[in-house]
């Protein structure tokens, strides 16, 4: 007796969020069309017109699509989107980073039927991802993988989508105005979770003897931890000579950076090339 064919989907996306999402989706079901840019819109129209059972699944597109199109996908489920948040908190362009940004610990993905407002849909499914660490790309690799594999085992039942319950908060783009990091002005989780943040783009960056660098790895060092290594009571030095002093007294130890234009490299081999000539 032949096996189930794999489904045909239409597939939205750029970025990390859909390159780890399309990796999963890519195992057990046929991608048929990568959509990327507007002007794939049209392929997207012509094959679903002569696929009408291929499935679209969205992560991360940031291009419109018109209402005319979302009714072509109305039989499927619609445009199916996994947005990396738990809507409707978080809606728009750097769900991700505006969680980082806010002091979130747990991160969650919503599957959502996608509408002509923004990340306003009703949804499908929602589920947080236990263990994430603080790291950018772990999470919007978790987020993607789980969201995916969800996907996979209930594209033919997907029911009925529900509307989304509370307030809606938003989230803006993020741009290069947003890369140089300001110490004296926020606290030192905060600049420790921007440095999370901007990490691939908007790149955070900070000037050391002259040199801007782009800032890598880090963490904090409290000033209650250098009072307590004084006394002897507990902790070991700190090996990085580079420390950012920030608002509230702490600290945050840059531990890998790399300076424009050069190869990424740990701190103490930069204070030993660019240091000694200041």
């Amino acid at each position: 007796m032949p096996s189930n064919p794999r489904p045909q989907i239409i597939f939205f996306g750029n970025g990390p969020l859909a390159d780890a999402a399309l990796e999963v989706l890519s195992k057990r079901t046929d991608v048929i069309f990568h959509a990327r840019t507007a002007s794939d819109l049209t392929t997207v129209r012509e094959l679903k017109l002569t696929h009408p059972t291929a499935f679209g699944i969205l992560a991360s597109f940031g291009v419109l699509i018109k209402p005319d199109l979302l009714d072509l996908f109305a039989s499927t489920g619609g445009i199916i989107n996994l947005h990396p948040s738990l809507l409707p908190g978080y809606r728009g362009p750097s769900p991700i980073e505006s969680a980082i940004l806010a002091g979130d610990n747990t991160f969650g993905y919503s599957i959502m039927q996608l509408s002509s407002a923004m990340d306003a849909g009703p949804l499908y499914h929602q589920a947080t991802v236990p263990d994430l660490p603080l790291d950018k790309s772990a999470i919007y690799q978790g987020l993607a993988t789980a969201g995916a594999t969800w996907l996979i085992r209930h594209l033919d039942h997907l029911g009925t989508p529900t509307p989304q319950i509370g307030a809606p908060t938003y989230t803006t783009k993020l741009n290069k105005s947003l890369s140089l990091l300001q110490p004296a002005s926020y606290t030192a989780d905060e600049i420790y979770r921007q440095i999370i943040a901007y990490q691939g783009f908007p790149k955070p960056k900070y000037e050391f003897f002259g040199k801007t660098c782009i800032i890598l790895e880090a963490h904090v060092l409290r000033i209650t931890d250098i009072l307590c290594e004084a006394a002897g009571l507990d902790g070991s030095p700190d090996n990085s000579p580079l420390m950012l002093s920030c608002a509230d007294r702490n600290f945050v130890v840059i531990t890998r950076l790399q300076p424009e234009g050069k190869k990424p490299m740990d701190a103490v081999s930069f204070i030993n090339g660019y240091g000694k000539k200041h």
